[in-house]
Parts: C-alpha cells; sequence; structure tokens
C-alpha cells in the first residue's frame, strides 16, 4: 500500500489540486463550531505553498444531495482558512465551469483557491467521468489529503485520478495510511485491540465491527468488547439482557467470534458488570450489576468498575493499541466513565511508550471531549474510513493513488 505523497513530487510552479476534508459543523449563523479538520490538512497546504505550488482546494460541506444549498457553502470554510494561513484564500463561484476555469489558469505559485463545495454536483458522488475530467483540468498534479472521504469513490476521490497523474497523498493522508494500515498489520506487542459502539453487523455500504473483529483476530494478543454490542454477546452465552442493545441477527456471529478467540489462544475479554438504568435518559435511576444479573426492564448504558479495572490492566501492558467505538453512552455523563477511564487508561500506556491508535467519529468525540487527544499516538480524522480500514477493506481514495516505485 506504498503510494507516493507530495515528498516524492516537484511542486515549485505547478497547479496542485488538494482534495481535502472540510466538511466541519457550521451553527445557524453559518460560523465554525469546530475548525479541527482544517487544521489537520494545514500541514500539506503550507507544505506546498513552501514549496513555491499554486494551490487549489476541494472538499464536499454536508448532504446537499447535488443541489445549490447556500447554508452549504464553504464560503466561511474558505474565510477561516485565510486566517489560519495568514493569507487570502479566493473563492471559486463553484467547482467546474468556465469562470473557475479561468480563475484556476490564472493562480499564480503562492495563491490559494477555493472551490465551491463539490456535493452541488450530483456527478461528484455518481462519480461521473466528464465531471472528473473537468476537476482535473483545472490542475498538474492531484493529491488526496482526505482520508474521510477515501472511502468512496467519487470523483474528486477516484474519478480525477484518471484524469490527472501523478495522483499522491498529502501529509495526513499518509499518516492515516501509515497507522491503520501498516503499523496494524506489524504492530509492537502485545497487541490490545478495544472495540465498542453499538453495531457488530455492517453492510455493503457501512462496515460494522465483526469485520474489524475478523480481520484483527489473526494479529492481536487480546481483544476487549465492550460498549452496546457486548449484550449481543451476552445473549449469545445465555444470559439475559434486559431491555438492553440486541442484534438478534448477530447471535451466531458472536457465539462464532467467542469460538474462533479460542481457537486462535486470542484472550476475548468481555465486560464482566455493567451500569443498567431504568429508562435510556441522563436521569434514569442506575445501579451496577455483574453481566449475570441484568434486571428485567432495565438496560446497560456502560462498563462497571470491575471491568474498567480488568480492562486497565490488560491496557497497561500493551505496547499497541487500536480502539474504535465507545464503551458506553458516553454523550450522557452517568454513563461516561468508562469510555473515559479507558481513555485515561490508553493515554497512560501511551505515555510508556505504546503506539495508541484512536478511530474516528466517536472515539474520537469522547478522546476529545476527556482531553486526552494530545496524549495520543494518532487519532484518525476518517469515522468510517478508519473502521472499514481497520476491517481489511480497500479504500477507493487510497487505492487509486499512484504506488510508490
Amino acid at each position: 500500500m506504498a503510494k507516493m505523497t507530495i515528498k516524492d513530487v516537484a511542486v515549485a510552479g505547478r497547479k496542485v489540486i488538494v482534495r481535502v476534508d472540510f466538511n466541519v459543523p457550521l451553527d445557524a449563523g453559518q460560523q465554525i463550531v469546530d475548525d479541527t479538520r482544517i487544521q489537520a490538512a494545514l500541514p500539506t497546504i503550507r507544505y506546498l505553498l513552501e514549496q513555491d505550488a499554486a494551490v487549489i482546494i476541494m472538499s464536499h460541506l454536508g448532504r446537499p444531495k447535488g443541489a445549490v444549498v447556500p447554508e452549504m457553502s464553504l464560503k466561511p470554510v474558505a474565510a477561516r482558512l485565510g486566517e489560519l494561513l495568514g493569507r487570502k484564500v479566493e473563492m471559486a463561484p463553484d467547482c467546474i465551469g468556465d469562470q473557475v476555469r479561468d480563475m484556476a489558469a490564472q493562480l499564480q505559485p503562492g495563491q490559494v483557491l477555493m472551490l465551491e463545495n463539490l456535493r452541488f454536483h450530483a456527478a461528484e458522488e455518481a462519480n461521473e467521468p466528464e465531471f472528473a475530467r473537468e476537476l482535473g483540468a483545472l490542475g498538474d498534479i492531484y493529491v488526496n489529503d482526505a482520508f474521510g472521504a477515501a472511502h468512496r469513490a467519487h470523483g474528486s476521490t477516484e474519478g480525477i485520478t484518471h484524469h490527472l497523474s501523478p495522483a499522491v497523498s498529502g501529509l495526513l493522508m499518509d499518516k492515516e495510511i501509515t497507522y491503520l494500515d501498516e503499523t496494524l498489520k506489524n504492530p509492537s506487542r502485545p497487541f490490545v485491540a478495544i472495540l465498542g459502539g453499538a453495531k457488530i453487523a455492517g453492510d455493503k455500504k457501512n462496515p460494522g465491527k465483526i469485520e474489524v473483529i475478523q480481520n484483527l483476530m489473526d494479529k492481536v494478543d487480546a481483544l476487549l468488547i465492550g460498549g452496546g454490542m457486548a449484550y449481543t454477546f451476552y445473549k449469545a452465552m445465555g444470559l439475559e439482557i434486559g431491555n438492553s442493545l440486541l442484534e438478534e441477527n448477530s447471535i451466531p456471529t458472536a457465539r462464532s467470534v467467542m469460538d474462533n478467540a479460542e481457537r486462535q489462544g486470542v484472550e476475548l475479554l468481555l465486560s464482566v458488570d455493567c451500569v443498567v438504568a431504568d429508562k435510556f435518559a441522563a436521569d434514569a435511576r442506575t445501579q451496577v450489576v455483574p453481566r449475570e444479573q441484568i434486571p428485567a426492564g432495565w438496560e446497560g448504558l456502560d462498563i462497571g468498575p470491575q471491568t474498567r479495572r480488568l480492562f486497565t490492566d490488560k491496557i497497561a501492558t500493551a505496547r499497541t493499541i487500536a480502539w474504535n467505538g465507545p464503551l458506553g453512552v458516553f454523550e450522557m455523563d452517568a454513563f461516561a466513565h468508562g469510555t473515559l477511564e479507558i481513555g485515561r487508561a490508553v493515554a497512560a500506556a501511551s505515555d510508556q511508550g505504546a503506539i495508541s491508535i484512536i478511530g474516528g467519529g466517536d472515539t474520537a468525540a469522547a478522546i476529545a471531549q476527556a482531553g486526552l487527544a494530545e496524549r495520543m499516538t494518532h487519532i484518525s480524522t476518517g469515522g468510517g474510513a478508519s473502521l472499514e480500514c481497520m476491517g481489511g477493506r480497500v479504500l477507493p481514495g487510497v487505492a487509486a493513488l499512484t504506488e510508490k516505485e
């Protein structure tokens, strides 16, 4: 999976089209709520500008479904990027068309042009060749730094690579590939994977945790399972789970995971106790019970204190840690303790030299909420993409990039 990066090509004096993931949250007043994704792309953009390239930025924002939705314009993003770079970022009226082509043609080294939301055109998600050709005609070199969009074969992630060569990874994309692919294939041992979240099963478009479990089973030394999907495992063990989350169709899968772990000598640690509530609400009555004693009518919403100690002790022995999925309903304070305590354990192991790889999405949000982000080795910027990568799927946006010689 060794792909060419921006360090492998001469960019001075050339027009470089960079696909970024600037799908940032905006409030009702079109103000950016969180600019983490813009910050993450800065090293690539700054490198290109320092190398005297002219930089054309493209991204999607939201789900406009092929229509021009003014509230999903990238104008506020261009303004914020300009502030962070300390230079003007020109805003194009569209991402293709005569006017955009003229603006790109006139762009000089050291200047930055941002294209309007790619998804204002249905052709982007449909990966229509003519749309991809028009995007490619704007520059000389293509850079993909949008790991969060690399699991989709869209015009700006896959189609454009048929019209522009070389197609190389940016610094952020390269970092994601290094940790989520190479490190997980050749981990320092012991290798501990922590899996939480709700769903075991997936589908063609969205992977579930089962693919991650299957892909990591022959690589890990220990597998720690908590979160909503643990209750399906309990059910597979013959336990009663009250009103806890259950994927009925995944019970055979859970049994097979337990059998495979035993057969392959992988230590499988399931939560041994849980915090249960009488309703799914922040003000619910709660109690801590062993997993064998979940009362009828109650539901499990967090791992219990005994599980936290068990998981923490195992994490302390690890040299590589991969974590995807929160271990409870962390959005409610009453059920965030398990996720936060395990986050602190992973941070402590990282402080001692372990490599910690955090899947994007909810896990990254929980780590950020706990103020632990700086202590992790790598936090993925792509929720679905990181899950697919951990599950062993080939990401179209990565596969399309030019191989290193």
